[in-house]
């Protein structure tokens, strides 16, 4: 299963996020929440890069089923609630998917 574990401050802003383990709902290769969670996760990323012009301070594993994100701190103010606009944006989507197939995606 992969878990999500959204960390956010007494504010409610999300200051990282963390994703593991590995859905295993079809063969390997095959396995559509694996490559829409992580389509969604990766997508998030890389908006913020390209939109925002921040990098997030990102870990992974190197098997893959490991991913941590977390907001760097000192951020303008304007950017960091375009931050926080598109990783609700990835939660909104994150959220759906675990809607559907919640024996393989849980959110936390």
């Amino acid at each position: 299963m992969i878990t999500v574990l959204i960390e956010r401050n007494a504010n409610l802003q999300i200051e990282s996020f963390t994703m593991s383990g590995h859905a295993d709902s079809g063969p390997y290769g095959h396995d559509l929440v694996c490559a829409g969670a992580s389509a969604i996760s990766f997508g998030s990323v890389n908006a913020i890069a390209a939109l925002c012009g921040v990098e997030l301070d990102v870990e992974m594993g190197e098997e893959g089923g490991f991913l941590r994100c977390g907001v760097p701190t000192g951020l303008e103010n304007a950017t960091h609630e375009k931050i926080q606009l598109l990783l609700e944006g990835m939660i909104v989507s994150l959220q759906s998917m675990a809607e559907e197939y919640s024996e393989y995606i849980e959110i936390k």
